[in-house]
């Protein structure tokens, strides 16, 4: 146990996320000796994401950084860059905007998701790298680790857990930890 906890303290470098039996929208989240119960996109996983589709992206993202509404509560305790979010902050899900899949300032009239939202998902917010580094129209876009909706709720294609587990996770993650959606 001595070795596993060691291993967290340094920062994992990878976080499995494995589908729950029986439910394609239910998963589990494993980080080291950590196991937590998650949601992931209402049509389950896919190997071919597409902008819209419900679904998680079967893949290897690194966490690129995140947000935080500092408004709700203490800035979480991480290595991971985190940046607060404000009113004006957006992200775009046109596929045909030049900004797609990127932060946007309001007023912002093409397609866009709001960050500072009022049912309190984006809370914690972590930018996973799908289609980021590299974009790709319509390959799918703000493609999160969130906070969780009640009642496990399938999301439309990210990963969300609850906030105490999402604080424990924070503690142990970095730029450049791994997301394997599997």
């Amino acid at each position: 146990m001595a070795s596993s906890r060691k291993k967290l303290r340094g920062g994992p470098s990878t976080l499995v996320v494995r589908a729950s039996p029986g439910n394609r929208s239910r998963a589990i989240v494993q980080c080291g000796p950590l196991t937590f119960a998650a949601a992931i996109g209402r049509s389950g996983r896919t190997a071919l994401k597409r902008e819209g589709d419900g679904a998680t992206p079967i893949a290897a993202m690194k966490l690129l950084s995140g947000f935080v509404r500092g408004d709700r509560g203490p800035l979480p305790k991480t290595a991971l860059p985190m940046r607060r979010i404000r009113p004006d902050m957006l992200w775009c899900d046109q596929p045909e905007h030049p900004s797609y899949n990127r932060l946007v300032r309001a007023p912002f009239r093409p397609s866009h998701e709001e960050m500072q939202r009022s049912d309190g998902l984006y809370d914690i917010c972590l930018v996973m790298d799908w289609n980021v580094t590299a974009r790709k129209r319509y390959g799918g876009s703000a493609i999160f680790f969130h906070l969780i909706r009640p009642g496990y709720e399938p999301t439309a294609g990210c990963v969300a857990v609850r906030l105490r587990d999402m604080r424990r996770l924070l503690a142990v993650m970095r730029r450049g930890t791994v997301v394997r959606v599997v």
